[in-house]
């Protein structure tokens, strides 16, 4: 028996690494849509780290970045 790779791609909101056709654990975005509300399950300090990650994430993806496709 044989190990076999396993494939990972990157979430297209946050950039963290998830398995093919599965929901983001960071984001709890799937497929451009926000499936699953991740912050609501996070205590209130974690909540803060989170927001502010995910602030400085889209911070980073400029106004000219988002428009080119």
């Amino acid at each position: 028996m044989a190990l076999t790779k396993t494939f990972l791609s990157t979430c297209p909101k946050c950039d963290k690494a998830i398995l093919p056709h599965h929901i983001c654990a960071h984001c709890g975005f799937y497929n451009g849509r926000e499936v699953i509300d991740v912050l609501a399950k996070l205590t209130k300090k974690e909540k803060k780290k989170r927001a502010k990650e995910e602030a400085a994430a889209h911070a980073a993806h400029g106004p000219e970045e988002l428009s080119k496709k």
